[in-house]
Parts: structure tokens; sequence; C-alpha cells
């Protein structure tokens, strides 16, 4: 029985993901200026409740940064983060009842171009957000995604800015997180018989702590402030502060806003799940409907709780991967050492320097933005290309949905392009010529049909293959019946042909 509660390597997975997620947790909370406490709720029940619940190999859950302006606005309008949370549970609901229906599975309808585009901005985003943190600039909450920020920064200015405020004592302990991060991810390492059960992460961590515990003692120049460091509560002081507004139940707004954060709050989990399953290095394929019910069930849980909005996030979902965990038990550990750490280790956890999880962060950045992938897309063509390029510049430059939402466009212009091309051919030789019919050939085709017509030399035979055509558009029937009058005129001789089996009830030319 314990062998299947326990797992080592996902243990030592999980250990990498809370690191990861505490920051986010806190930093998330603040953003949205409400309690600190919903933020770790929040990150807690996205670890236990939705990992129980999700049949995700790999993915991880929490409050998303995605989502922080939509609690700013929602908090703004219906008056109290406790009638926020009557949304989130409403919201919830929404969720479950989505999944029921099905609605999971739209997610396997965003190309895979796109997917990659967005791991790849999420990365140059984790990386560049980070960079300040390393070297001491702290002014921009952990885990914000979003190119203009709250505090009037964006992500470039904040880069500049942050020279500035260069902290020696950041900066020192980045270094030497670097440095072991990237001795114990070498491959020489991990290759070794203890490798991979080396706690990479952990260690980095306990180092950079000793170091920022013992480096003033060197020079008071080393000192950090409290702002460069983790500031978990007490583990008394973790108790939930707000409750749902009962009275907000009766409000059209609030149902209003427990739909926004419905519909924004699945399609960031079911992007985030269908990124994690193609960076998953064993492909596993998780049910998009089961997960929105496990989403549904830990925003309902979260909001009777007082916790934030809940996600699937694709930072710690590939954390998790990078960590190399072998089951979702390393999901829900990570929500178990949450929960522990609050009450038993926070005064340790408040001596964390942020520089070194920014490190670990900006580490994962650097997994996400693999030049292999830009290498791959490219060699694929402009129909490939451009939409992954796209989405990571719209990405970087806006936010997670409104990049996906641009990158979508620009691939469906590649899908009508690449239909002009394919569902209409045209061949000559000599004074014959073939032009077929490909696939479903819709009004769109119409310009190219003209163009192809067109060419069709005097004195010569047409032949109009629609047998492979499943669908012909009457708008299509129409300009060749219009040919037919010019055909006579230039000694065009023109059949038809279109086999018996043909699905297509519109070919009924002789």
């Amino acid at each position: 029985m314990f062998n299947k509660l326990w797992n080592t390597k996902d243990f030592i997975s999980s250990i990498t993901v809370f690191f990861v997620a505490l920051p986010l947790c806190l930093g998330i909370a603040l953003a949205c200026k409400v309690p600190i406490a919903a933020g770790l709720i929040a990150g807690i029940i996205g670890g236990v409740i939705v990992g129980l619940i999700s049949n995700s190999r790999v993915s991880v859950s929490g409050p998303a940064a995605g989502l922080v302006v939509l609690i700013l606005s929602a908090v703004d309008e219906l008056g109290t983060f406790e009638s926020v949370l009557s949304a989130l549970i409403i919201a919830g609901v929404i969720q479950m009842i989505l999944g029921i229906l099905k609605f999971g599975q739209l997610a396997d309808f965003i190309p895979t171009s796109i997917i990659k585009g967005m791991l790849a901005s999420i990365g140059i985003v984790l990386i560049l957000k980070q960079i300040p943190h390393a070297i001491g600039f702290d002014s921009d909450f952990e885990g914000d995604e979003e190119f203009w920020q709250i505090d009037g920064e964006n992500t470039f200015t904040d880069l500049i800015k942050g020279l500035d405020y260069l902290t020696l004592g950041s900066v020192l302990i980045s270094l030497v997180s670097a440095i072991i991060l990237l001795a114990l991810y070498s491959k020489k390492i991990k290759q070794s018989k203890y490798g991979t059960l080396l706690p990479a992460t952990l260690i980095t961590v306990v180092v950079a702590t000793l170091l920022n515990y013992f480096m003033p003692n060197l020079s008071s120049e080393f000192i950090l402030e409290p702002e460069h460091m983790v500031s978990v509560p007490k583990g008394k002081d973790v108790v939930r502060e707000s409750f749902p507004n009962l009275e907000a139940f009766f409000s059209i707004s609030t149902w209003v806003w427990g739909l926004k954060l419905a519909i924004v709050a699945s399609l960031e989990s079911l992007l985030s799940i269908e990124a994690t399953d193609k960076m998953d290095p064993k492909h596993s394929i998780t049910n998009p409907n089961r997960e929105l019910i496990a989403q549904g069930i830990g925003n309902t849980i979260s909001g009777l709780l007082g916790g934030l909005p809940i996600t699937a996030v694709i930072v710690r979902s590939s954390a998790n991967i990078s960590a190399a965990a072998e089951s979702k038990k390393s999901t829900i550990y990570h929500g178990f050492i949450l929960l522990l750490c609050l009450f038993l280790f926070s005064n340790i956890l408040n001596l964390i320097p942020l520089a070194a999880l920014a490190v670990i962060l900006i580490h994962v950045g650097f997994k996400l933005t693999s030049p292999k992938i830009f290498k791959d897309l490219f060699s694929k063509g402009l129909d490939q290309w451009l939409p992954f390029l796209i989405t990571l510049i719209s990405i970087l430059l806006t936010d997670l949905l409104i990049g996906v939402g641009i990158g979508l466009i620009v691939g469906l212009f590649f899908i009508v392009k690449s239909n002009f091309n394919s569902a209409i051919t045209f061949t000559q030789l000599d004074q014959n010529v073939l032009i077929k019919l490909k696939s479903h050939v819709s009004f769109l085709n119409k310009a190219k049909l003209k163009i192809s017509l067109s060419k069709v030399p005097m004195n010569s035979y047409l032949l109009i293959d629609g047998s492979l055509a499943t669908f012909i558009d009457p708008d299509i029937m129409e300009c060749i019946q219009d040919f037919e009058i010019l055909a006579t005129e230039k000694n065009i001789e023109i059949e038809f042909k279109k086999t018996k089996s043909s699905p297509n009830p519109y070919f009924k030319l002789p």
C-alpha cells in the first residue's frame, strides 16, 4: 500500500515544483491585492485536489498570473473580494458543466505551431521577468507574465530600471545558484549512478539560503533587505480570512463575473494542458473534459475556502517535467509540502533569497525556449514558422490569451491559403488540360478556378475532374457553367468526370 502512495523520484520533483510555486502563489495574491492566504490556499488545492482528480501525468495547477487583471477588475466592480469568491464558486460549477458537455475537445483545434509559439514565448517572458529579481530589483510581483506591468513599467523598461537597483548580495547568490544548477543538471552528473536522485533545486536553495545567512559577516554590502526574500506568513496567521458573500449570489453582476472567470480559466487550463502534453517526454494524453471537471471542482472549493482562481499553469508544469516527474504524485506531493511548510517551516522559508528562486525560474525558461524548437519550425516552412513566430511575439508584447488569439488568426490564414493551393490543381500538356477539384471546394476557391480556366488555350481539350471532391460549392458550378459559353467561342472541348461513388451532390453537369 505504501509503495502505491510513495514515489521517491516524484517526491524529489515535487520539491522543485514547490520552490517554483511558493513565490508565485505569494506574488499573485499580492498583485491581486487580496490576503496572501488566498494564493496559498489556491496553490494547495491546485496541487492536492485538482492533482487527485485530473488524469494529467505532469500538469500542475494553482493561481495564475493571467487572471490578475481580471481579479482586480472583479473586485473593483463587485466591491469586495468576498463577492469575487462567490463568483468563483459559480465559475467552478460552470467549468464542471462544460466538462460534462465535452467542451474540452476545443483544445484539439489549436495547431501545434501555436502551442510551440506559446511555450517559447512563456520561456522568454520568464527569463526577462526574472532577471530583475536575480539582481535584486523586486518591484514587480513574482509570476507576472504581462508586457504592461501594474507598476506602470513594461518587460523591457523593467530590465533597464533594474540596473539602478542592483544589489550585490542578490547578484552573488544568483551567480552561485546558476553554477550549482548548471553543474547538477549537466549530462555527466545526470548520467551518473545517483544523478537522478540529486535534488538539484533543493541543493541550490539550501546553499543560497546559507550564503544569505553568512554573507553579512563578510561585508555589510551583502545584506539583503526583507523585500529580497520570500515572505511567508507564520502558520498561525494562515487562516481563512475571507468568506464567500452569500448575498452576492443574488446579483446578476456576480453571475456575469462567474461566467467570465469560467471562460478565461478554462481557456488557460486547456491551453496549458495541451502544451504540457506536448512537452511530456512520455507523450501522455490528458482528457480535456476531465480536466475541466477537475478545475471546476478545484475552483469551487477554492472559492468556499477563500482562495484565488485556479488554472493549469505552464511554468509549474514545465518545472515538474524538467525535474523528471514520473506521475501526478509529484503534483499532489507539492501541494502537501506547501501545506506542511506553512505550519512547520515558515521561519526557515523566509530566509530564502528571491534571487535563488529567480535563477531556478530562468532555468525553466531556457528549457521552454530551446533553439531546437526555432530550428524545427523554421525547417517546416512559412505556414508553420510564421504562426509560431507571430504567436511568440504577440504573447511577449501582450498576454497569453491575446497572443494565442492573434496566433490562431494567422494560423487560420495559412489554413485557408493551403486550401486555395490544394483544392484545385491545373495541369497542361500541349493542347490537353486537366483541372482537378479535390476534397472540399468552396466559394473561397472561386478566384483560383477562374485563373485556371483563363489559362486554357484555344482549340484545346479540357477535362474537369470532380471525382475526388466531397463537396463542390454551387458558386463553383456556376463559374464552370459560365465558362462553357466562352469555351464554345474558343473551340474548347470540355469533358466532366464524376465517379458513381462520389458523395458530391452538386456535380451534375453532363
